[in-house]
């Protein structure tokens, strides 16, 4: 399988993952402080052929999507659970431990985010459905983000990566009917 864009990481062992699973370009950018050079390389690709941000779902991975989507605008977004992306024994996380499959699942997934923010779902309708504030809010959270293809978030970045992502109701009702489900609600 081949891939137009170029893919964004985070550095050698997530291009060595992301090769193993598809024929692909990528840009590593060497950590969390992205230099203004790599932003440069990062815009050039996004103009030639277009880019996929595929970072670690941790801090410093949401630091460097944020980095690189707020400086290159347009980019696609592909997320991999945290579940998919632990080291076996369960020290470390990171798309270099990904399997080749769930790799070429989220780039076959990946989206835009969209600049005109339009309030589709609210965030009294997160609180309805337990997904702000609670006990079991976290875990509900990484589900739905899971089911949505938008990674995980917290409570205040939830309400806006579904306006970038323009979630619609529809997909986001059934995604929560699928939590409720497994969780035997």
């Amino acid at each position: 399988m081949k891939i137009k864009e170029i893919i964004v990481v985070e550095g050698k062992d997530d291009t060595k993952a992301v090769k193993r699973a598809l024929d692909a370009d990528t840009i590593e950018t060497n950590g969390s402080a992205v230099s203004g050079e790599t932003i440069e390389k990062i815009r050039h690709a996004q103009q030639k052929r277009g880019v996929i941000i595929l970072t670690d779902p941790d801090f410093p991975g949401e630091k460097i999507r944020k980095t690189v989507s707020a400086s290159v605008p347009g980019c696609k977004h592909a997320f991999i659970d945290k579940k998919e992306a632990m080291r076996r024994g369960g020290k470390g996380i990171g798309v270099e431990h990904a399997s080749p499959e769930a790799i070429r699942q989220s780039l076959k997934e990946a989206h835009t985010m969209t600049e005109e923010l339009k309030e589709v779902i609210t965030k009294e309708d997160l609180l309805d459905a337990g997904l702000i504030g609670g006990m079991h809010a976290a875990r509900r959270r990484a589900r739905l983000g899971e089911l949505l293809k938008i990674g995980y978030t917290n409570g205040k970045q939830l309400h806006k990566r579904l306006m970038m992502f323009q979630v619609s109701r529809k997909d986001f009702t059934d995604a929560l009917e699928m939590v409720r489900q497994e969780e035997g609600q």
